[in-house]
C-alpha cells in the first residue's frame, strides 16, 4: 500500500489501540469518501470550486485522522486550489485520488 502511505500505528493510536474500532472507522471512511469523491467529480464537471473544496476538505480531514497520508495529500492539493476558485488541480488529480481509493478498498 505504498501509494496510500498508511501510518497504521498512528491510526491505531487514534482508535485507542482498538483494532475493531479502527476497522469500523476505515469502513465508515470508505463509504463517506466514495460519496465525497462523487461530489468532487461532479464539481469538476460543473466547474463548482466550492463543491470541490467542501468535499476535498472532508476527505482530507478524515484521511488525516486515519493516517492515510497519500489520500490526505491529494485532497489537500485539491482543496487549496478550489478555495482559490479553481478546479484544475482536482481535474488533474481525480484519477490519482480514484486509484488511492481503490487501494483503500483492499484494507
Amino acid at each position: 500500500m505504498a501509494g496510500l502511505r498508511w501510518n497504521k500505528d498512528f491510526a491505531l493510536e487514534q482508535a485507542a489501540d482498538d483494532t475493531d474500532l479502527l476497522k469500523e472507522l476505515i469502513e465508515i471512511f470508505k463509504e463517506s469518501c466514495a460519496n465525497d469523491f462523487n461530489l468532487i467529480r461532479d464539481g469538476v464537471t460543473n466547474c463548482d470550486a466550492a463543491q470541490v473544496s467542501n468535499a476535498a476538505h472532508s476527505i482530507k480531514g478524515a484521511a488525516a485522522s486515519l493516517g492515510l497520508e497519500g489520500i490526505k495529500d491529494v485532497a489537500l492539493e485539491m482543496e487549496k486550489d478550489s478555495r482559490g476558485g479553481g478546479v484544475e488541480v482536482a481535474k488533474n488529480r481525480l484519477l490519482d485520488l480514484e486509484a488511492l481509493l481503490a487501494e483503500l478498498k483492499k484494507l
